[in-house]
Formats: C-alpha cells, sequence, structure tokens
C-alpha cells in the first residue's frame, strides 16, 4: 500500500471515530432523562430537578451500574475484521497466482479489515444500560419526579 493511501486510510478511520464519539441523543448510554414538568419540578425548579438528576445518575454508578453496557464492541468488530479480510487477502493472492505476496496481502489486509472493524465497532459501542437507566428513573420517582424519556 502506498503511504498517502495509508495515510488517507488513518485519517478516515481517525475522522469516524471522532464522529462517533460525538454522537448523542435518546439511545446513547450519554444520555440523560428528561422530566415531565409536574408538581414537584415546578415546584423545585429546573435547576434543582437537574441536580437531582445528576445524584440519582451518581448514585447509580456508585452502586455498581454503569450508564454503558460496555461490551468492548470496538475490540471485538477490530479482531473480526483484521481476520475475514486478512484470511481474504492472502486468499486472493493464492487465487490469483501471485504465491509470494500472500504475507504481504494477509497482513495489508488484516491492518484495513482490523481499522474498518474498529470503526465499525466504534459506531455500536454506546449502548445503553437498561438497568442503569431503570435506577435511575426509580430513584428520580421516589423524590417526586416523572422521567419521560432519555435525550
Amino acid at each position: 500500500m502506498k503511504p498517502l493511501n495509508t495515510l488517507l486510510l488513518v485519517g478516515a478511520a481517525a475522522s469516524a471515530l471522532l464522529l462517533s464519539a460525538c454522537a448523542s441523543g435518546p439511545s446513547s448510554a450519554s444520555a440523560r432523562p428528561v422530566l415531565y414538568p409536574n408538581a414537584t419540578l415546578n415546584r423545585v425548579g429546573d435547576a434543582q430537578g437537574q441536580a437531582e438528576v445528576s445524584a440519582c445518575m451518581a448514585r447509580a454508578q456508585t452502586a455498581g451500574l454503569a450508564p454503558s453496557e460496555n461490551s468492548n464492541e470496538v475490540g471485538r468488530r477490530a479482531g473480526e475484521g483484521a481476520a475475514v479480510t486478512g484470511v481474504a487477502a492472502a486468499i486472493g493472492a493464492l487465487v490469483s497466482g501471485r504465491g509470494s505476496d500472500v504475507l504481504r496481502a494477509g497482513v495489508t489486509g488484516a491492518a484495513v479489515g482490523g481499522s474498518a472493524g474498529a470503526v465499525s465497532g466504534a459506531f455500536h459501542n454506546d449502548r445503553p444500560n437498561g438497568v442503569y437507566r431503570q435506577f435511575v428513573q426509580r430513584c428520580l420517582g421516589e423524590r417526586g419526579f416523572d422521567v419521560i424519556g432519555w435525550n
């Protein structure tokens, strides 16, 4: 692989990882509860409501719960990509009659596949932990707040 192609591939992978790290929303592990403006929230105000949200989130983490499932999706997909693409590239070199290039094709394919798998895993790694969310919602409910979703 030419140095320019390698640089472009690394740059694209880094950009994708940065973009995926910035992803948020209701299905993100970094989401926060949205409180319905019930009597409790109206009485204490938004600032105190958000302080209570933060306190319940901290309480869940102190109880050993994490906001995300921590499935190590990035590492798993990087390994899969490296293995599949490395083997495919090596077989391609054998089939095309380039027997002397099998090792180099396999290593290059593994590098490309591992990078692609890591980027794919980064996009799938931010899964919220349902037990964590239930804990936070129950904590807020016991304090008189009504959670209507996560954002």
